[in-house]
């Protein structure tokens, strides 16, 4: 019987037809990477040397050795050679030239540039009370340079070079062709395209940071204003077309949908807020917002096929279904390749899978025998050879291992499952997703310093939606120069799975324990490929045992989940019945006031959304009547989306002091966004909200005078709750507080309870107040290692003399105050 009429028999071509896994390609590939990632920084001559020593080793063996091991150690020493020669000339190409030299001296320069990806937006970060405005870089090369003070700016005055750079443009800068600066100025750079070429001055300096191909950073100045030398090239334009009109179809979806769609499909992560983006890294979802080669092998797929059919005469998709053959739907494939890697620009994890393709292409259209781990490894190898910076991206050595693991263990654990009498469908997925977490979870480790205990079934929720809205959005990007209506329809559609993977995203970071922290260096990523390993290992045994496997399950659910009865009584944490917390939010104030079960009015924000939003799923917040800002500086408000992220907020109050203007602009914005009331509070104003009653003591709405400054303009709160009073101070410094004991409210201020310390605890305090104030416990929020530091010796052994407990965030992190106040109540301070 020959083996066409075997019915086991599955076709040449096919995967499970090929034997044992063919990894003779792996080692020469895996040397190479490692050759690059240590040579691109010594000095040329010594690259030259190694390079020299193992092609000699490699020929000789070659010409007189012998043995099973020649050639393969052979192939070693050459591509060593090889990677060793290229490496060598990329680093040395970055370290020469007149840019490093004059970044060395912090010179000024006119320069022409030319940008070799899209500038994307800084992230916003908090110095202190001040939030930093948010710039815009850009990847680029620099072209042509020339030092201000000795060349000038005109056209083709300079050296020419070609140094790659970091350019830094400031909120104030304008942008090419657009007067002034601001939103206008930042959203027309965020417009220019890869290759563009700009003429601009600047301040040179030395890269912050080692390692990455940059040879300075280019901070770029407002005068002369910056101007466009020459437009991009007519294929970035193009891609540039696409990339527009996906956004413009993508306008009026709902704001997950509309942020998300656009990076699914090619990259482009503009929209994605902080939050969201918070999300998916919880989650280890992230992979799905940079382009991979998940989203080519899909468009793959639809053309040719699935891979294990795709030489076979039964072969699928849309070539066969137009007659096209083998090799013609091979070309055309070759075709979709680079379209896709030009329109998701040529990103680390883009252009591995461009390369793994277009091995496997050449395979299919020579007719031969294709096996995928050789395809990876020859990708590898080549795009080192061709890029060694690569080596040393993390982007490119995540989607390498996921690759490798879902060609090399999720086939043997979904086997397993299957055995076990798992569904096909979902042993496929279970294993696809748990071997690429157990294979990139030590990288990921070193990057975010947490190991997410949610991104399994994360990962598991979101595949079948990550196809539809791939493909889905792909249509709509290439119905957009043709008809928009068609490409927004297209485009409602994918917003249904796009949606359904920000809903995964957002439910699984909202776990409190989504993930546990982990030491984010390479010993933490050791130790935790050890961890893994041994769960693999000891998951091979228990996957016999169903019961213990069910109650392992559980156990992690339950570990994910924290129902607040069974953390309580695990940790004793939140303390039952607490009256008070204070969160641990670094640098910054966000307190809390219980006001029932699952209730509480919100004063601050802290500096950062996730702290606050931590703190508060910790304390099973779902409700706040109130949120109090006490005054605008972004310690306080910067975690605003924070407490507004997946809770009910029904009004927030603050100071009637505007300053600074720009993050007052931002808590009004933010309010609008989420239809919530604003309103502005005085001295004065007696609220209740359930069993918690206060009275606004600062500021005074009469004063003859503005305040000094925002911190002179915080909302001081007397609150009472169980007996218990409370004075809440803000950042008000010795100004405020002495005007403070001027006014009518002094008899209030004397022998409080608890005391939160004004301006985390700095030496700017009036000891009247704390001589009156007399507390039995002082509160101090501030951030550990904080360059103020706070809290002043001086304030702390003040409020000791002053009889008072004196407990701070920095040392004994959140804090949570129970019991009652009057006579024969027993006040306790918890630690968490």
């Amino acid at each position: 019987m020959s083996a066409e009429s075997d019915p086991g028999w599955k076709g040449d071509a096919h995967p499970r037809q090929e034997g044992p896994v063919d990894l003779r390609l792996a080692g020469p590939a895996l040397a190479a990477w490692a050759t690059a990632a240590l040579v691109l920084d010594v000095p040329p001559a010594w690259g030259l040397g190694v390079a020299g020593v193992c092609l000699v080793g490699g020929v000789a063996l070659l010409r007189v050795g012998s043995g099973r091991c020649r050639a393969p150690v052979a192939a070693v020493l050459l591509c060593v050679a090889a990677s060793a020669v290229s490496a060598g000339l990329h680093g040395a190409d970055v370290r020469r030239g007149p840019v490093p030299e004059v970044a060395r001296r912090f010179g000024t320069v006119t320069a022409e540039v030319e940008l070799t990806a899209d500038p994307w937006l800084s992230k916003p970060r908090v110095r202190g009370d001040r939030a930093a405005p948010v710039g815009v870089l850009a990847r680029g090369e620099v072209r042509r340079v020339g030092e201000a003070e000795g060349v000038g700016g005109g056209e083709g005055a300079g050296a020419l070079t070609r140094s790659p750079v970091l350019l830094v443009v400031d909120a104030d800068v304008p942008a090419p062709g657009v007067r002034g600066a601001g939103p206008d100025a930042r959203a027309a750079w965020l417009r220019l395209l890869p290759s563009t070429r700009l003429r601009l001055t600047g301040r040179l300096a030395p890269p912050t940071t080692t390692g990455d191909r940059t040879a300075a950073v280019l901070r770029v100045r407002d005068w002369p204003p910056p101007e466009i030398a020459a437009g991009p090239t007519a294929p970035q334009r193009l891609a540039g077309r696409l990339r527009a009109g996906l956004r413009e179809a993508t306008e009026k979806l709902p704001s997950d949908a509309r942020a998300l769609l656009p990076g699914l499909v090619v990259g482009d992560t503009s929209r994605i807020t902080p939050e969201l983006d918070d999300a998916f890294k919880a989650t280890d979802l992230a992979h799905t917002l940079a382009v991979s080669g998940s989203n080519l092998t899909i468009l793959l797929a639809l053309l040719i096929g699935p891979p294990g059919m795709a030489g076979l005469a039964e072969r699928r998709g849309i070539a066969p279904f137009l007659g096209l053959s083998l090799r013609t739907t091979a070309l055309l494939a070759g075709a979709l390749t680079v379209a896709f890697v030009i329109v998701c620009r040529p990103d680390p994890s883009v252009l591995r899978a461009a390369a793994c393709g277009a091995v496997a292409l050449l395979a299919l259209a020579t007719g031969r025998r294709r096996s995928l781990v050789p395809a990876l490894a020859t990708a590898v190898l080549l795009l080192v050879l061709y890029d060694p910076w690569l080596a040393r991206s993390y982007g490119f050595v995540l989607s390498v291992l996921a690759t490798g693991a879902l060609l090399l263990l999720a086939p043997r654990w979904s086997e397993a499952l299957l055995r076990r009498g798992v569904p096909a469908r979902l042993a496929e997925g279970l294993a696809a997703a748990a071997a690429a977490q157990a294979a990139c979870a030590p990288v990921v480790a070193v990057l975010s310093a947490r190991v997410s205990l949610v991104a399994v079934p994360c990962n598991l929720l979101v595949e079948l939606a990550v196809a539809p809205a791939t493909v889905l959005g792909f249509a709509a990007l290439a119905a957009a120069p043709v008809s928009m209506p068609l490409a927004k329809a297209l485009a409602w559609c994918a917003s249904w799975p796009a949606g359904w993977i920000a809903t995964v995203a957002r439910t699984g970071a909202a776990q409190p324990g989504a993930g546990v922290d982990w030491p984010g260096s390479w010993p933490g990523a050791l130790l935790l490929a050890a961890v893994t390993v041994a769960l693999a290992v000891l998951g091979r045994r228990l996957i016999r045992h169903p019961w213990w496997c069910g109650a392992l399950a559980l156990l992690l659910l339950l570990v994910v989940v924290r129902p607040t009865p069974l953390t309580r009584a695990v940790t004793g944490w939140p303390p039952p019945n607490w009256r008070y917390a204070m969160c641990d939010v670094g640098q910054g104030d966000a307190t809390v006031l219980s006001a029932g079960p699952g209730t509480a009015v919100v004063v601050d924000a802290g500096p950062d959304p996730a702290p606050v939003d931590r703190c508060l799923r910790e304390l099973g917040v779902t409700r706040i009547p109130l949120l109090v800002l006490t005054h605008f500086h972004a310690d306080h408000v910067g975690g605003l989306s924070g407490v507004l992220r997946g809770r009910s907020v029904a009004a927030i109050e603050t100071t009637p002091f505007p300053e600074p203007p720009d993050q007052a602009e931002s808590v009004r914005r933010e309010a609008t966004t989420h239809h919530i009331p604003l309103t502005t509070t005085a001295a004065g104003e007696e609220r209740r909200v359930g069993p918690l009653t206060w009275r606004v003591l600062w500021p005074q709405p009469d004063a003859p005078a503005p305040p000094d400054g925002p911190n002179d303009a915080s909302i001081t709160l007397l609150v009472h709750t169980a007996g218990l009073r409370l004075l809440l101070l803000g950042d008000l410094e010795p100004p405020a507080q002495r005007e403070l004991l001027q006014t009518p409210q002094r008899a209030d201020l004397s022998r409080v309870d608890v005391l939160k310390v004004a301006h985390h605890g700095s030496a700017y305090q009036d000891p009247d107040l704390l001589h009156l104030a007399a507390p039995r416990v002082a509160l101090i929020s501030c951030g550990t290692g904080n360059p103020y530091g706070h809290p002043a010796p001086s304030t702390v052994a003040a409020l000791h003399s002053a009889g008072a407990t004196v407990l701070r965030t920095d040392r004994d992190g959140a804090l949570a105050l129970t019991g009652s106040g009057g006579p024969g109540g027993g006040m306790k301070v918890m630690r968490d």
